[in-house]
């Protein structure tokens, strides 16, 4: 059973029950083809390809290269990524009582990765490296593209899952991996076709930005293009699912999702914040799940 091989803010594993439920009805019945134009870890797209046998074919996209390149790497050289991870694994966990070396041995991986000169299974494996070790796991990187988390506080954590990698390597010879703008996705549509969607999200604050995925910025002007990238499959007959954050839950007058997807179906569900530096402000929050089409979790929120 693959799973998500990497730690990712607003990863949606806790949320599939929720996601589940809202899917149009036409999905479970008939074959069909799935495309998440922001893949991030994936929970989704695994769920996915476990649960819908009448899935035949799946598209995946990120902008992000470091993390296509990875998944292009497990997909077609695992064996040689793992051999590379047990060697970090190793190596790190045999620093777990001396902090200082531990610290070097952590930045200097950093500064590999950040150089980004070395081939493309020891970059994805410096990827997975440093989601792994670094700080909640979180990716974040500067306006030059750095990978800037500082390391976390981890003793022995799991750099390398051979069997999950093994598994995931098998599911993703069945899905074409994209990397680029998500309006790229729709050159790869079928006839029976399921978009979801998980952008990085609106932030609730000027500090709870986590959406630096990569070097340009998803600001209000990318979430208005989205919308209107949605509206238009919407007119091509596509069925879609997004997710974000409700803005609306931290500052009761801010509509702005509300007024941007009012023409949509928006539901206003329960998910973790399990990322942020005080451990006192992580917890249940609730965040939007908004579609093209009527959901039963919908029509009780409407």
């Amino acid at each position: 059973m693959a799973k998500p091989f990497l730690k990712w803010a607003g990863g949606k594993t806790q949320l599939l029950n929720v996601i589940e439920n809202a899917l149009p009805e036409r999905i479970t019945r008939q074959n069909f083809t799935y495309i998440e134009p922001f893949v991030g870890s994936g929970a989704v797209l695994f769920w996915m390809l476990r649960n819908f046998p009448n899935l035949e074919r799946a598209i995946i996209n990120d902008i992000n290269e470091d993390l296509i390149n990875t998944y292009k790497v497990i997909a077609n050289n695992h064996q040689e990524l793992v051999s590379i991870l047990k060697e970090f694994q190793n190596e790190y966990h045999h620093l777990v009582n001396n902090e200082e070396r531990k610290k070097m041995y952590f930045y200097n991986k950093r500064e590999l990765f950040n150089a980004r000169n070395l081939n493309i299974v020891d970059q994805a494996a410096l990827f997975i490296f440093l989601n792994r070790t670094c700080f909640n796991g979180l990716y974040r990187v500067n306006r030059n593209n750095q990978f800037n988390v500082p390391i976390g506080s981890y003793k022995k954590p799991t750099i390398c899952d051979t069997e999950n990698l093994k598994a995931v390597s098998e599911v993703l010879q069945r899905v074409e991996l994209l990397c680029g703008d998500y309006q790229q996705t729709l050159k790869f549509t079928a006839e029976n076709n399921f978009f979801y969607f998980d952008p990085p999200y609106k932030p609730l604050s000027n500090t709870s930005s986590f959406n630096a995925y990569a070097k340009d910025e998803f600001n209000d002007i990318e979430q208005i293009r989205l919308r209107d990238f949605c509206s238009h499959l919407d007119t091509l007959g596509h069925h879609w699912m997004l997710s974000n954050s409700d803005v609306k839950g931290k500052d009761p007058n801010d509509n702005f999702f509300d007024d941007l997807y009012t023409d949509f179906f928006i539901s206003r569900v329960s998910a973790k914040r399990s990322i942020n530096a005080n451990a006192s402000k992580r917890g249940k929050l609730n965040e939007l799940l908004i579609t093209n089409y009527a959901t039963e979790q919908a029509m009780q929120t409407a």
